[in-house]
């Protein structure tokens, strides 16, 4: 059966909710791996993700990362897409603990609007 959720910004196969990772990176990579997966971004993108987080950290508060790209990153964007993976071990994020990384890939002004709206919702500080 298709999923229904198919062409939405977050499908249902975007969201992992017993993943494991052995460290920041590798949670980053994780989910842009499901980005990839769910053909919203190309493999390229990834890369992208793992240099924003070397510029800034994405980590929010509360246990929330939101992963994302560079600017430069928005070429291999092919469409707006979130992934939504929780890390129920956590995961080291340069001295706090995540649990709950929302990945976010999108063109035009959607990185700043996207966890602008995130904000509003997650319970962060």
């Amino acid at each position: 059966m298709a999923d229904p959720t198919a062409g939405t910004v977050l499908e249902r196969g975007a969201i992992r909710l017993d993943e494991r990772a052995t460290g920041r990176d590798d949670a980053i990579a994780r989910c842009g791996a499901v980005l990839v997966e769910t053909g919203a971004v190309d493999p390229a993108y990834v890369d992208a993700m793992l240099e924003r987080e070397q510029s800034i950290s994405t980590y929010v508060g509360e246990g929330v990362a939101i992963p994302h790209s560079t600017l430069a990153g928005k070429e291999a964007v092919r469409r707006d897409a979130l992934a939504v993976l929780r890390f129920p071990d956590g995961v080291d994020w340069g001295g706090e603990q995540v649990v709950v990384c929302v990945a976010i890939a999108a063109r035009g002004d959607g990185p700043v609007a996207m966890p602008s709206e995130l904000a509003q919702i997650l319970p962060v500080p």
